[in-house]
């Protein structure tokens, strides 16, 4: 009985690499569960936005401002969920400074579609205006019986501005409470929820947000405690992180930057 001599092993080699070169082809091509998101737009809540005024007051005296503070709320900006996201793109961007890959569920906690995804960010925007209404307020301690608030920000949502929000209302309202500038003049930027007792929580995209803000000319940063170390993996140059935990602790640091009194860092 005869057998047939094996097949030469470069043969062998040569017939297996077939098939997983084509499952490679594969994965390069076949759209991932990812987002790559950038440095967003930045918006000065003490200003106006779109032509009109981001803080409007009434039934109240404003405090007198200078015309150099300004406070930025800052944002990411995202691949929307219908575009393909390859593994070229994830590769890309795990290695670049300025973009950075996420779980698109972090990004798009909630709906498929645009029209949902604006619905959602919408929801989240309303709720952390009326939070950052409530906690300046109850920092002031004045009533909102006294006090008619309108927050306008269009085509931006989401909960990440209720600390500038808040910060924005009380240097509107009160300035440093002392006849001065919260923002001492300078380019103050920032992120981070906020609940009506004015504790401050964490957003997400930071290292992101801080290049929007220095790139827009913030010289201070203030972030969520809790992502101090995301902040400065990536800090840009000539950018202060401030962290922070409520409102209040936030108002005293900016009072600090002005009186060159200790200021807590990152």
């Amino acid at each position: 009985m005869s057998s047939r001599p094996a097949p030469p092993r470069r043969t062998v080699l040569a017939l297996c690499a077939v098939p997983v070169a084509g499952l490679l082809a594969v994965a390069a091509l076949a759209p991932l569960p990812f987002a790559v998101a950038q440095p967003g737009v930045t918006a000065d809540v003490l200003g106006e936005h779109r032509g009109e005024p981001v803080i409007t007051v009434s039934g109240r005296e404003t405090a007198e401002r200078g015309a150099d503070g300004r406070l930025l709320m800052t944002t990411i900006a995202a691949t929307t969920p219908e575009t393909p996201v390859r593994l070229a793109d994830v590769v890309s961007g795990w290695f670049a400074r300025d973009r950075a890959v996420m779980p698109k569920e972090a990004v798009y906690p909630t709906g498929n579609s645009p029209a949902e995804i604006r619905r959602h960010n919408a929801a989240q925007m309303e709720k952390s205006q009326n939070a950052a209404v409530s906690a300046a307020l109850r920092q002031l301690r004045l009533s909102t019986d006294d006090v008619d608030v309108e927050l306008r920000l269009e085509d931006i949502g989401g909960p990440s501005a209720g600390l500038l929000f808040a910060l924005g209302l009380v240097e509107t309202l009160d300035g440093d409470g002392r006849g001065g500038e919260l923002t001492g003049g300078r380019v103050i930027a920032g992120t981070g929820t906020i609940r009506a007792d004015g504790t401050v929580g964490p957003v997400g995209g930071v290292p992101l947000k801080t290049q929007a803000a220095r790139r827009d000319g913030a010289t201070v940063f203030l972030v969520p405690e809790a992502e101090c170390a995301a902040a400065k993996a990536e800090r840009p140059d000539g950018l202060r992180l401030v962290p922070v935990r409520t409102l209040k602790g936030a108002i005293d640091a900016l009072k600090a930057l002005g009186d060159g009194g200790r200021v807590p860092s990152c």
